[in-house]
C-alpha cells in the first residue's frame, strides 16, 4: 500500500475520533506522531553509525519512552507484542500523563535550535494530544510504525504526501490558511533570488516552512546534490536555513515539513519575530537571502511597535522594517506584501517606503491576481524584490494575469508565473519603459523619479481599465472639485425653480 493510501487511512481513522475537528486538527496530530517515529529512526541510525565507529551513541530520549518501547513494542518474531502494546484508556493515560509531560520538559534543556533537545521541546511545548480514543491511537501508531524514515525514496514520497496535508489544511480557510503559501508562488520567488551554496536563507514568519523547503530543493535537486562536496552538504544542513515562527501549530508544521524534505537541522526558533528590537541587529545577525510571506492585517500593541524606528500597529509595516534590517550587504529579498503597503501614503507607510527606496534597490514588483490566498484571505497581494546594493533607480513591474478568475478550486499555478520568471532572467526582453505598447503586455518599467508620494502600486499602462489608488491629497482635491460641481449644479437648479 502506498504512503498516500496509508495517510488517507489515518485521516479517515482520525475523523472518527471525538477529539478531532477538521484538517487542522488531524494534520497536527499526524505531525507529532510522525515526528516521534522520525526521531526513533534518526536515533537508531546514529546509534548504528556510532557502533560501526566503535563508540557509543547517547540517546536523547530515555529508553522506556522511545518509540519501540511504548508505541509499537515487538516480540521475538518482529511482530507487534500485543501483551506490551498499550491500547484503550491505558494508552491515552500514558500519552497524556507520562509521554507528553516528559517531552514538554525538554523546552528548558537548551536554547540551541541545532540540538534535538531544542526541537523536541519547541515542538511539544504547546502541543496536546487531541485523540480521545486509545483504540483510534493504536490504529494510527500501527500504520505509522510501518513507515521507514531511513529510506530516501520513502522519505521523499512522504514529504510529498505531507505537503498535500498542509495544502488541504490551508484550503480549509480560517487561521490554518496563514501557514500555507501556494507552492507556485514560492517556486517562482526561489527561482528569482539567485540562491547559492553558502548563502544564509531567512524567513521571519516560517509557517509551514514552504520557502525554506523550496530553497533546499533548489540547492539539492536535479542532480545538484551529487555534485556537492561533504563540506557543502554540511553547510546546507547546518548553516543555511534560518527563521522564526510565532505559533505553536505553525512551528510544528514547519519543522515537520522541513525534516520530511531532508533538512535535518534547520535553525528555526519558535517565537514572535516582532518582539525583537531591530536597532540591536548587527551585520553578523543578517542574512544573504530573505524569502517570506509575513502575516498581514494584524495589529500589534505599543510595546511591540517601540522595537521599530517607524512605529505602526500594522504587522506588514513592522515586518517590512524587520526584513530591511535583517538583509546583509549585497543581500537580496523577495517578500509578499498586501497591496496596501504599496499604495498607502499615511505617515508610517511613507517613511518606511522612503527608507526602502533610498537605502535599498527595489528592482522588481510583481502584482499578483486577486484570489491567490483564497479562502484564507481575499486581500490583493504583491511580491516586492529588493537588494542591499544601493538606492533604487528603476522598478520593473510584472502583472500576473491568469486566463480565469482564481478560486479555491482554481488556484494559481506555476504556468501563470513562467513568463515572469523568464523575463526576470532575461532583462533585455523586458518592456523597458512605462509607455503603452498597443498590444497585450504584462510588464513595464518605472523610473523612481516618476513615483509620486511613494505610491509604488502596480498601474499597468497596457490595461484599458485600471484601478487608481489616489493619495490622501489627491482624494481631498477630487472631493473639493466634486463639491464645487455639486454646488454649481444646485445653484442652477435653484435658479430654474425660482425662474
Amino acid at each position: 500500500m502506498s504512503i498516500q493510501n496509508n495517510i488517507d487511512r489515518i485521516t479517515d481513522i482520525l475523523r472518527r475520533d471525538d477529539g478531532i475537528s477538521g484538517a487542522m486538527h488531524y494534520t497536527e496530530q499526524i505531525s507529532w506522531i510522525l515526528f516521534l517515529k522520525f526521531l526513533n529512526d534518526y536515533e537508531d541510525n546514529k546509534a548504528d553509525e556510532a557502533f560501526l565507529e566503535g563508540t557509543d551513541y547517547k540517546h536523547v530520549l530515555r529508553k522506556d519512552l522511545r518509540w519501540q518501547q511504548w508505541a509499537c513494542p515487538k516480540d521475538d518474531a518482529g511482530k507487534l507484542d500485543v501483551k506490551r502494546a498499550l491500547t484503550g484508556d491505558d494508552l491515552i493515560d500514558f500519552v497524556n500523563k507520562t509521554l507528553f509531560p516528559y517531552l514538554q520538559a525538554f523546552k528548558s534543556a537548551t536554547n540551541s535550535p541545532k540540538s534535538l533537545s531544542y526541537k523536541i521541546g519547541a515542538i511539544f511545548e504547546y502541543l496536546d494530544n487531541r485523540i480521545v480514543s486509545g483504540h483510534t491511537l493504536r490504529e494510527v501508531l500501527d500504520i505509522i510504525d510501518g513507515l521507514d524514515f531511513q529510506s530516501s525514496d520513502e522519505l521523499f514520497e512522504l514529504s510529498q504526501v505531507y505537503e498535500n496535508l498542509l495544502k488541504s489544511m490551508g484550503s480549509d480557510g480560517g487561521n490554518s490558511g496563514e501557514f500555507y503559501t501556494p507552492r507556485a508562488i514560492i517556486k517562482a520567488m526561489v527561482e528569482t533570488t539567485d540562491i547559492k551554496v553558502g548563502d544564509t536563507i531567512y524567513d521571519g514568519a516560517v509557517g509551514s516552512g514552504g520557502f525554506l523547503v523550496e530553497a533546499f530543493d533548489f540547492l539539492t535537486q536535479d542532480g545538484k546534490k551529487e555534485k556537492l562536496s561533504a563540506k557543502d552538504w554540511d553547510t546546507i544542513q547546518n548553516d543555511t536555513f534560518f527563521g522564526q515562527e510565532k505559533t505553536s501549530l505553525g512551528y510544528v508544521m514547519g519543522m515537520m515539513n522541513m525534516i520530511l524534505h531532508g533538512i535535518e537541522s534547520p535553525n528555526v526558533f519558535k517565537g514572535n519575530t516582532l518582539t525583537q528590537n531591530i536597532r540591536d541587529y548587527q551585520e553578523k545577525d543578517r542574512h544573504d537571502v530573505i524569502l517570506a510571506n509575513p502575516p498581514f492585517g494584524g495589529k500589534e500593541k505599543k510595546q511591540i511597535q517601540q522595537n521599530f524606528p517607524v512605529e505602526s500597529n500594522a504587522t506588514e509595516i513592522l515586518f517590512l522594517q524587520h526584513f530591511m534590517k535583517m538583509l546583509k550587504l549585497e543581500g537580496r529579498a523577495a517578500i509578499v506584501v498586501p497591496e496596501g503597503v504599496l499604495f498607502q501614503t499615511n505617515n508610517a507607510f511613507t517613511k518606511v517606503k522612503q527608507s526602502l527606496l533610498e537605502n535599498f534597490n527595489v528592482h522588481t514588483i510583481v502584482s499578483l491576481p486577486s484570489g491567490v490566498f483564497l479562502p484564507y484571505s481575499g486581500v490583493k497581494t504583491n511580491i516586492i524584490y529588493f537588494d542591499r546594493k544601493g538606492a533604487t533607480s528603476d522598478i520593473w513591474y510584472y502583472d500576473v494575469t491568469p486566463p480565469y478568475k482564481l478560486t479555491k478550486n482554481k488556484p494559481i499555478t506555476y504556468e501563470h508565473l513562467k513568463e515572469f520568471v523568464h523575463l526576470f532572467h532575461n532583462p533585455k526582453e523586458r518592456n523597458a519603459t512605462n509607455a503603452k505598447t498597443g498590444k497585450e503586455c504584462h510588464d513595464w518599467t518605472v523610473n523612481v523619479a516618476d513615483i509620486k508620494d511613494y505610491d509604488l502600486s502596480a498601474k499597468n499602462p497596457h490595461k484599458v481599465v485600471e484601478v487608481i489608488h489616489q493619495s490622501p491629497k489627491e482624494l481631498l482635491t477630487a472631493i473639493k472639485k466634486n463639491d464645487s460641481q455639486i454646488n454649481t449644479l444646485m445653484n442652477q437648479i435653484e435658479q430654474l425653480i425660482d425662474g
